[in-house]
């Protein structure tokens, strides 16, 4: 049994890690932080967890976090910067489901996410929490910088294709939609209802911050620049994440075969059979990413369509994962979780 504690608290990943973690067998929820919203009940804001949280929010100078033997950071940009040096010095391991650690390059990292970093010597520490790539490394973290949610979809999908080097690395092409849910949860009037329903758009087409995280994800695999075109898309869902990805063929493949293989022995990443079109609905609620491949016309061109959950499989349920796979639990507690329909 290990002690945690969640910082951040009422944000959508924060009540999804509490979803998930509310029934995981090993973890005793220590605290719960939320400045704000200090001493109110959990269940009183998130009634759905009746019953299975009972404790009160905590305020983050009051919270005793150096009890816990893991703190998970389900908070904004730049506040878990400000902590894990501590938390780390006193033997607590940190998993960040913010971007604090995810981009070796300070510089490229201040310029994307307008701060300047607090412990820039700890990122070199920072595991990238993508255990399809990174678990041997995530067995032995202290500190694992859990990876974002178009990073995760757009990275599955690509991996097998680099790694078999069958793809020109060049001219790779992401093209991605995402729900409401993943512009966190603030008022905000481009998440109003009225303004994004009924309608379609893409967004950040000049560049968005997870370019540089997926860009930097995919050079680790092909161990060498990639050439990445990446265009996000917010869609009228609330959840889920669609990734359609694009490439030019340099040999010829059994691409269903090569796939297959790659992903046989990962619990959470799903190839379906050989013509499919995945839907965001079929992972809803669940850890799973579902991909398929086509080869339009048996030409040069291969597409591979990847979709997830953007707040599990995207977030809190990696997050989780990652957190199973740090303390030598099976990497399945808690996330053998049926997608839900309709």
């Amino acid at each position: 049994m290990i002690k945690v504690g969640i910082v951040g608290g009422t944000g959508y990943t924060g009540v999804e890690l509490l979803r998930l973690l509310a029934l995981h067998p090993q973890v005793d929820l220590q605290v719960i932080t939320s400045r704000a919203d200090a001493g109110t009940l959990v269940s009183q804001m998130f009634p759905s967890l009746r019953g299975f949280v009972d404790l009160p929010f905590s305020h983050p100078d009051q919270a005793n976090l150096s009890q816990c033997d893991l703190v998970f950071f389900a908070t904004p940009n730049g506040i878990a910067m400000q902590q894990t040096r501590e938390l780390l010095d006193a033997g607590v391991k940190v998993i960040d489901l913010a971007a604090d650690f995810r981009l070796q390059d300070i510089g490229v990292w201040e310029k994307w996410y307008g701060m300047t970093h607090a412990c820039a010597d700890l990122v070199a520490e920072a595991v990238y929490g993508l255990p399809e790539v990174n678990r041997a490394q995530i067995k032995t973290a202290r500190l694992v910088a859990n990876p974002g949610c178009y990073p995760t979809a757009v990275q599955l999908g690509f991996i097998p294709l680099l790694e078999a080097g069958v793809i020109d690395a060049s001219s790779l092409i992401a093209d991605a939609k995402s729900g409401v849910s993943g512009a966190g949860r603030k008022a905000e009037i481009g998440a109003l209802f009225a303004e994004s329903a009924d309608s379609f758009k893409a967004y950040g087409v000049a560049g968005h911050r997870h370019l540089p995280e997926i860009k930097q994800g995919l050079a680790r695999v092909k161990s060498s620049e990639v050439g990445l075109t990446f265009v996000p898309h917010l869609t009228p869902l609330i959840r889920g994440i669609h990734a359609t990805l694009y490439g030019k063929l340099n040999r010829d493949v059994d691409l269903q075969a090569l796939f297959e293989a790659r992903y046989k022995d990962e619990a959470f990443v799903d190839v379906m059979p050989a013509g499919s079109h995945p839907e965001t609905r079929s992972v809803r609620g669940s850890n799973k990413c579902r991909i398929a491949v086509h080869r339009p016309q048996g030409g040069d061109s291969v597409v591979v369509l990847s979709v997830i959950d953007n707040l599990v499989k995207g977030a809190a349920g990696q997050a989780v994962q990652n957190m199973n796979i740090m303390f030598g639990y099976a990497e399945n507690t808690a996330l053998n979780l049926v997608p839900l329909l309709p």
